[in-house]
This record gives structure tokens, sequence and C-alpha cells, in this order.
């Protein structure tokens, strides 16, 4: 039995648009953005994640970057496969072993996922070394991963805002009762900077400043309690092509994202409409939890309350919130009624 062990190792993954991150002996072993650098000659994977992330928009043409994940599902398969592949690898960074394991995997999808979409990710699992596979829908894993008991019955609205997909989900008796998604979350989020720039300043960047931007000075509102310092920005000046440097203010951050935000807002409403009374009695009484990279927005809770009067509360980790529920389903698969083989 010892033997067999060794050969078969459980991971848990959240594979997700921005990021991915990999659950293993219930610790995080990898955090790495979703992305990998490919050599156009030969192509092999050069390099994942992190190094893969500070090669993006600077290649030359021998060189190319994928993002294989786009709204939350694959768009390129081979590229995903490989990522997750060099992925896997860095769970065991320093051991090189005689017998590959065998993984036994629990990996979280959007809930609005296709059958076509879902068996695109179990392919990839399979080719990078799977031997089980087992799929969780994110609401249900960020609900775990916020200590949810998701088996009462209990109305909880969950607000995952991911980098491809917002997921807005209740969820009772270990289930999903109504559920809005919409494509709009962090990556919209980065778009919607990039546009404000060329507009307003005639200033030309790329995705990493962008999100650079919005970590340090990204906001949903134009008045806080505690505001950021602005930022510099360089960037390329469209009108004579010189780069050039501004510098960019909170408030003009949250004017950008303005409305996206407002449509994230719509779908939460439509999603309350859709919910049973009895449930809907529970959330009132429970408010709304937010998941996710995108619940890190300054501001965000409190204007999603503002909206629609209800009290909103940031998960403790909420980057980390759907790998951690995927990693506790793992630990009791048998006793997870929810996951889909």
């Amino acid at each position: 039995m010892g033997l067999f062990n060794f050969l078969t190792q459980e991971i848990a993954i959240d594979l997700g648009t921005a990021n991915t991150l990999i659950i293993h002996n219930e610790q995080v072993v990898v955090d790495e953005p979703s992305i990998v650098a490919i050599d156009r000659t030969t192509n092999k994977i050069v390099a994942v994640g992190k190094r893969a992330m500070m090669m993006h928009e600077k290649t030359h043409e021998n060189l190319k970057t994928i993002r294989p994940l786009k709204d939350g599902v694959i768009a390129d398969f081979n590229a995903a496969e490989g990522m997750l592949r060099e992925m896997i690898k860095l769970v065991h960074p320093k051991k090189k072993p005689w017998f590959p394991p065998s993984w036994k995997m629990v990996i979280c999808i959007p809930s609005s996922i296709t059958e076509v979409e879902k068996r695109a990710v179990r392919d990839s699992a399979e080719q990078a070394g799977a031997k089980e596979v087992y799929m969780i829908h994110e609401p249900m894993a960020a609900a775990l991963g916020i200590g949810i008991d998701v088996e009462e019955p209990t109305g909880n609205m969950i607000i995952d805002i991911g980098g491809g997909t917002t997921g807005i989900s209740v969820i009772a008796l270990a289930g999903i009762v109504c559920d809005q998604s919409i494509r709009i979350a962090g990556d919209e989020f980065t778009a919607d900077i990039m546009e404000a720039m060329r507009r307003y300043h005639s200033l030309m960047i790329g995705e990493r400043t962008a999100e650079q931007i919005k970590i340090h000075v990204g906001s949903a509102l134009k008045e806080l309690d505690t505001p950021p310092d602005d930022i510099a920005v360089n960037g390329r000046d469209l009108v004579t092509g010189i780069p050039k440097q501004i510098m960019v203010s909170y408030q003009e951050v949250a004017e950008a994202l303005d409305k996206s935000i407002f449509k994230i807002e719509e779908a939460i409403l439509k999603a309350l409409e859709s919910t049973p009374p009895e449930l809907a009695a529970d959330i009132y009484r429970r408010g709304l939890y937010l998941t996710g990279g995108g619940a890190l927005l300054r501001g965000l809770d409190k204007r999603i309350s503002q909206k629609i009067k209800l009290p909103v509360h940031v998960a403790d980790d909420p980057l980390r919130a759907v790998v951690r529920g995927t990693g506790m389903a793992l630990k009791n698969i048998s006793r997870m009624p929810f996951l889909m083989k």
C-alpha cells in the first residue's frame, strides 16, 4: 500500500484565467500566472508562470507568449496541456523520480462551462499525467474555501470575481440553486485601464502595466477613506511616438472601471431576482460573500453594498479561497456529492 501511495499522489488545481494554483499535502505549492512562452521554431515550451510573464509583450519573432485560458475556459488546448504538465513538475521541483507518479486531481471549473469545455479540461489533465480527474464548480469550491457549510439547508450567495469570468451563485444543500455568469472580470478591468490611458492621455501601455495600475491604485469608488498614492505610469506617447511618464490617481481608475462594475452589479441583481424567496430571506440575514482576485479591488464591497442594500463580506484570502475549497474537496472526495467525474 505504501508503494501504491508513493506512485499515486493527490493534487487540487485551480486552473484560472489569470493564475494557476496547486495544493499538495494541504499546502499551496504552486501559485503562478497562467501563461507559457513557446519557441516558434521548435514548438517547445521555454518558460511557464512568472518567468513567462516577465517575457510577455517583450518577445521577438521566434518566441511567443500564450495565455491558454480565456474567459475561464481553455482556448488553446496544446498550450494548456503543456502549461499544466510544467506546473505539475513544480510540485516536486528538486526530485526527479524514477517512476513519475500518477496524479489524482480535483480541478475547479466555472459553473457556466459547457460539456465540450469540460471535456477539454479533462483531456488536458489526462495528457498531463492524471489517472483520476474530478471536477468541482468554482462557486462551490469558493464556499468551501471560506468556511461555509454547503450541505446545510441555508442559502448563501457567492460572488467569485476571477480573471476571465464573474460567477454569481446561490448555494444550498450542496448544490447550486441559481447561477449567473458574466464574462466581465479582472481581464476586462485591465482592458478598461488600457483604453482609459489611450483615450485621456494618448498613452499606449501594455497589459502588464495596466495590471500594475489595477493592483496599486485600482478602486471601485471615487471617494476612499484611505486613498492610495498616485502611481507613475510609463508608456508610449501616441502623438509623438516617444516614451513618456504620467501620474495616475485612483479616481481616474475608478472612472475607467465604472461601466464594468455596473455590469457586475446588474448581474448580481438579476441573480437575486431569480432566487427562491426562502433562500432570499437567508441571504438577507447573512449577506453576500466576495471571493477571487477581483474582491481585492478597493471599495468594491462598499459599492455593491450601497447598490443592493445588503451586507457584503470579503473573504479573508480571496485569491486562494477557490483553491483551498478544491483542496478540501480532494481530502473528502467520498463525502462530496457535487464532485463530477
